[in-house]
């Protein structure tokens, strides 16, 4: 791990993790070509950039802390329903691994708003997993 990422956890207010082994997990729309290692701080700026994931589960996965959007569009991200999962709270999550949530990210999550996301290459992925292992706090984050 190296110091960008102490520093981040540190911001962040998490403790810090360090994986050596895959990040990812293995799905039926995109299968990775090799072992892959997360990138905290790419993860971050995916979760809150190129991956829209801050717009419903709010900037670095704070509910409370959404982004600035059209009114229409925070109007319908506040009727989802059910509403977006706090990624900050593993007991509230039904997604115990990374298998479940790359399936989840690449093809929707059934009986939620979230939608596919097919744009987010397998490096892309695998730095958004263990940016949210990261926030949620998860001492084992290839899992």
């Amino acid at each position: 791990m190296n110091l960008c990422s102490v520093l981040l956890a540190s911001w962040l207010g998490v403790a810090t993790v360090s994986v050596t082994q895959d990040a990812w997990a293995e799905t039926s729309t995109s299968p990775p070509s090799g072992k892959l290692k997360g990138n905290i701080l790419r993860g971050r700026d995916i979760f809150n950039g190129k991956g829209v994931c801050y717009y419903c589960h709010g900037i670095d996965g704070y509910l409370y802390r959404t982004p600035r959007v059209e009114a229409d569009t925070a109007k319908r991200i506040t009727k989802l329903n059910p509403p977006p999962s706090d990624l900050r709270n593993p007991d509230v999550l039904h997604l115990k691994t990374n298998q479940e949530r790359t399936r989840a990210i690449r093809e929707g999550h059934p009986g939620t708003s979230m939608f596919p996301d097919t744009a987010l290459t397998d490096q892309d992925l695998a730095d958004t997993l263990f940016y949210l292992a990261l926030i949620r706090k998860d001492p084992h984050p290839e899992q």
